[in-house]
């Protein structure tokens, strides 16, 4: 039969282990087929790991992979799916927002021949409207910056094949956003529309800051295209520039000297001072994610590793 790993990145979620266990465990065991999961608890300070380490004991299928501190949810996603071996993956958060129950129809256009299938949200039930907004906004302007389409409204619930997986694992990068990494590897894809949940238990870890250090990671990676906006602004206020300035040398030559106001003086200064400090701003960021890159260091560290079984 084949295979499926299923992959979840955990991090502080002890009240929703023993709920996603059930559903994913009912879910999985109507499919003809071979499963096992593989929790990655990105240094949780609850008690996570010990739940994990429960729920192996209870059944072989649930094993964990156990990083050294809290390395981000991108990098727990790339440790799991670096020790995935099955014919396939699953990509699925802890906190049932995604639902199992939507496995099914992933491992049936899988089987017809695609190699990525993804879920796309039709709805997301338990979010704050200026969620939603920001996160349509984001998408519009990553695809239009971005060379790589990236799915809108689509997280990381899909699944993949082993050559997109095995694909998607060559990509060492340490600034990571991986859902423009699943679309950039390409390869055969679906898209399934579902209806996401609200939260079974806990609370998200995804404030504000993060989401906006997360978006800017994602322009970032896949758009060099707020370097090449920096370049047309200082041309626009060059151009600017010197045009004023053949204006005021003509005007002086023909009228004579004219005393200049001190708040335009200030306001002009203040205008290319601030494009300046964009400019430096965008390109810090770049320089930044360059100087992660040169490091070379290892994008995660393993504490412990308790690998699944197909077999209870």
């Amino acid at each position: 039969m084949p295979s499926v790993d299923i992959i979840v990145p955990v991090y502080n979620e002890q009240d929703v282990l023993s709920v996603f266990q059930q559903r994913i465990t009912e879910v999985m065991s109507q499919l003809d087929i071979d499963w096992r999961v593989l929790f990655v608890d990105d240094g949780s300070r609850d008690d996570s790991l010990q739940q994990m380490q429960e729920l192996q004991a209870i059944d072989g299928r649930f094993g964990y992979l156990s990083l050294s501190r809290n390395f981000g949810k991108e990098h727990a996603l790339t440790a799991g799916l670096d020790h995935a071996d099955g014919d396939a993956v699953i990509v699925i958060d802890v906190d049932l927002q995604d639902p199992p129950e939507l496995i099914p129809d992933l491992i049936a256009a899988w089987h017809e021949g695609y190699d990525v299938v993804y879920a796309t949200r039709k709805q997301r039930q338990g979010e704050t409207w200026a969620k939603k907004t920001t996160a349509n906004w984001f998408y519009r302007i990553l695809n239009t910056m971005s060379d790589t389409r990236i799915p809108k409204d689509t997280g990381d619930f899909r699944l993949m094949s082993k050559k997109a997986y095995r694909a998607v694992g060559q990509l060492r990068e340490r600034n990571r956003f991986m859902k423009g990494l699943f679309a950039w590897v390409g390869y055969k894809q679906k898209q399934i529309f579902f209806e996401r949940e609200p939260r079974a238990a806990g609370e998200t870890k995804w404030n504000y800051n993060k989401l906006w250090r997360f978006a800017i990671d994602g322009i970032t990676s896949f758009s060099y295209l707020p370097l090449r906006f920096a370049t047309w602004i200082g041309m626009m206020v060059a151009t600017f520039a010197f045009i004023y300035g053949l204006v005021i040398i003509v005007k002086t030559l023909i009228l004579g000297a004219d005393v200049p106001g001190y708040p335009s003086l200030m306001v002009v200064i203040l205008f290319l001072g601030g494009i300046q400090l964009t400019a430096l701003g965008i390109i810090g960021e770049y320089l930044g994610r360059m100087f992660n890159e040169t490091k070379q260091r290892p994008l995660y560290l393993v504490d412990d590793y308790q690998p699944p079984g197909f077999d209870k």
